[in-house]
């Protein structure tokens, strides 16, 4: 029998994890190339993986709603049974035999040219300390990581809960890359005293380290449904825990004239309505957005805990939150500063359709420098968004509506809106997010300020 291993493949750059979202195909079932395989998550997109080569699944090494390494086994496939019968379970698994799931992660060796994992499991939320290695031996051998530290998002939250410099800790995945093994290993911490580092290092530095909260069952006569928490509901937690745990939120409204904006508006999308381009609002505060930020270049920044570095974007790439049947997703819009307003609500309808589609690419999805809600259309007054982290900032745009506003000295009809943003405060003053917002403001109102932009 020729079986082959199904190793999850590099998504794509910085992608150290993949969560199993679902199963395509199932064990006996017979296979041809391209077929869809498995549905897997990352902190980036979600993506299906289509069958390698053509044969019948002998084995499923993960259920759905696991979370593996990059370069573990997660099936095996017979490829010489295409045209024969399904392989007998016990007869088809390969001689290294699946561990279970407290075991820790296989660890390639960063120089070789694959990793070849031999014990393909989820990896645990604490890794236990390698017992073969005292803990007190274990700290006088560490060598500092050169250059930028690489690790997963998750391997870095948890690096801050246990108080730990990844910049000192010597580093085994793939391409130098930690991982939770490695923060063990140097922690020299076991499952038991994990926990208790956690709280310790939680109480010095405010990150978040409570128990899970078990929801007991429906009172007799009540009825209830559970839905497993994961896939990209998950993702959305994992990320807006982190940014309200990490950045330090504050939030800045002001209302805006769009009177003249609304007119503007209006001729544009009559004038480009026969080329199939939808002309919304977005564009027009998309341009605004980047003229502040030529002024105040910090509200286009990030910080870079790592290595302790303001990171100041010169190009500007603007993530656009989604609404779609699975959840909010972000598409980014690049190099807004280089194209029209035209060319910018082509992309926008583009990645929207794409988004809402499932079709949109990583690529599509990462690169972001600041992000734009839009609930306008929903309605409501106005709201606080949560920062879209490590990005410094996010402007909430909401509903135009008829109001009196005053013009030389006369009460008239006019049209009001209201932005807000929520700025990282560990970055950017509230007195520069007010000035920021003045400038956004004075764009908008005077509509004619974006051919100078």
């Amino acid at each position: 029998m020729a079986t082959k291993e199904f190793k999850l493949p590099d998504i794509g750059e910085g992608i150290a994890e993949g969560e199993i979202v679902s199963w395509k195909v199932k064990p006996g079932q017979q296979v041809k190339e391209e077929d869809e395989f498995v549905e897997v998550m990352t902190d980036k997109a979600t993506v299906t993986i289509t069958v390698p080569y053509s044969g019948v699944i002998a084995e499923l090494r993960c259920k759905e709603g696991d979370v593996v390494p990059v370069g573990s086994v997660i099936a095996v496939i017979d490829a010489g049974a295409a045209g024969g019968a399904a392989p007998a379970p016990a007869a088809a698994a390969p001689a290294p035999k699946a561990a279970p799931a407290p075991t820790p992660a296989p660890k390639p060796v960063a120089a070789a040219p694959a990793p070849t994992p031999a014990k393909p499991v989820v990896v645990p939320t604490v890794a236990p300390a390698p017992a073969a290695v005292p803990a007190a031996a274990a700290r006088p051998f560490v060598q500092s990581s050169p250059g930028k530290v690489l690790a997963a998002p998750a391997t870095r939250r948890r690096a801050r809960e246990l108080g730990i410099d990844l910049g000192a800790v010597t580093a085994t995945g793939p391409r130098g890359r930690i991982t939770n093994d490695d923060l063990a290993a140097f922690a020299g911490t076991d499952t038991a005293a994990a926990p208790a580092a956690a709280k310790t290092a939680a109480a010095s530095t405010g990150a978040r380290a409570f128990a899970p909260i078990s929801i007991a069952p429906a009172p007799a006569g009540r009825s209830e449904e559970r839905v497993p928490f994961r896939g990209l509901r998950r993702k959305i937690a994992e990320a807006m825990t982190r940014s309200k745990f990490t950045a330090t939120h504050f939030t800045y409204v002001d209302d805006i004239d769009v009177s003249d904006l609304v007119k503007i508006r209006s001729d544009a999308k009559a004038a480009f309505a026969d080329q199939g381009v939808n002309i919304t609002y977005l564009p027009f505060i998309m341009k605004a957005i980047v003229a502040a930020m030529r002024q105040f270049p910090m509200m286009n920044s990030s910080l870079d805990e790592a290595s302790n570095e303001l990171v100041i974007k010169k190009y500007f790439n603007f993530g656009i939150a989604t609404d779609t049947d699975n959840g909010l997703i972000v598409p980014v819009v690049k190099d807004v500063d280089r194209k029209s307003v035209r060319d910018l609500a082509k992309d926008i309808q583009d990645l929207a359709a794409r988004t809402r589609d499932g079709k949109v690419s990583v690529d599509d999805l990462t690169g972001g420098t600041f992000t734009i809600t839009n609930a306008g259309n929903i309605g409501g007054l106005f709201a606080t968004p949560v920062i879209n982290f490590p990005e410094v900032a996010i402007l909430g745009v909401h509903a135009i509506k008829d109001t009196p506003v005053i013009k030389n000295g006369a009460i008239v009809a006019g049209k009001k809106m209201y932005l807000s943003v929520s700025i990282d405060h560990r970055i950017v003053d509230g007195a520069t997010g007010a000035r920021w917002m003045n400038v956004v403001k004075e764009h908008l109102e005077q509509p004619w300020r974006l051919l100078l932009a």
